[in-house]
């Protein structure tokens, strides 16, 4: 029997997922809902991928064994507060891709205990490439783990974390993380350019190239400081660049970010929850 999922939100998170759900064929587009306000965007999804729209979300909520809420976090308050009372007599699955909102905060204003995932996804989902990091309370059980996981890798990889807290570093990681890639490939296309590079040639070999290093660290077991060793030559030129982000201490400067981030995502959860 397939789950009946319905999403709560329409946005561009929710429309990866249920792309990668429909594309992957297990479970048939009349098993998937979602209320978005904005009717537009709703019939869009329901042209696009075959699915139902519900006229609100005690109609969605009623439908769906998993509820996928996928709102801002500002207003995810006053999305489950009225609706209480239907995911009570429901009791679906809960899945929150809603960044920097704890299990706790949602169950508190739901005024009730629930089977609550937390997922951490990134932007790279929209096109199959996602990063996800999944936490789950004590009250998922593994089949519960496993229809969720299968939902997540139709839009890239997934990686369960034992504790609610490591969703703070997984959101430091991979959920901030394309920013981060996104920078430095900038600031590698704007040097090439001033080197003299065409901005169309600079942009495509910059973006190749992370590319390739990426695959090529993703499809090799070999350590990854063997991987930089074999590109760098004695007084080469990538041993004199490696030189100049070691003076720059760059490691330290990466460090920073990314504990700037996670403490970003810890205060997030106070000042939201």
């Amino acid at each position: 029997m397939n789950n009946r999922i319905g999403f709560i939100g329409g946005g561009n998170m929710a429309t990866s997922l249920i792309g990668g759900i429909v594309s992957q064929g297990d479970t048939p587009a009349d098993c998937i809902w979602v209320f978005e306000p904005n009717a537009e965007k709703s019939q869009v999804l329901a042209a696009t991928f075959g699915i139902n729209v519900a006229s609100d979300n005690a109609e969605l909520i009623a439908n769906s064994d998993i509820v996928v809420i996928a709102v801002k976090p500002q207003v995810l308050e006053q999305v489950l507060t009225p609706n209480a009372q239907s995911f009570g007599d429901a009791k679906p699955l809960i899945v929150s891709v809603v960044a920097g909102i704890s299990a706790s905060s949602i169950e508190k204003w739901l005024e009730g205990d629930f089977s609550i995932i937390r997922v951490m996804p990134n932007t790279p989902a929209l096109i199959g490439m996602g990063a996800s990091g999944l936490y789950a309370n004590h009250r998922v059980d593994q089949e519960q783990r496993d229809a969720v996981s299968k939902l997540l890798n139709t839009v890239g990889v997934s990686v369960w974390v034992n504790s609610e807290a490591d969703i703070d570093a997984v959101t430091a990681l991979s959920g901030s993380g394309p920013a981060y890639f996104m920078l430095f490939i900038q600031g590698l296309i704007e040097a090439a350019e001033a080197a003299g590079l065409s901005a169309e040639a600079a942009k495509l070999l910059a973006v190749q190239t992370a590319s390739g290093a990426a695959q090529l660290i993703s499809s090799s077991d070999t350590p990854l400081q063997t991987l930089i060793d074999n590109v760098t030559s004695p007084n080469g030129t990538t041993e004199k660049a490696l030189q100049s982000f070691n003076d720059a201490n760059l490691k330290i400067v990466i460090a920073t970010a990314f504990e700037a981030a996670r403490t970003r995502s810890v205060e997030l959860a106070k000042e939201l929850g």
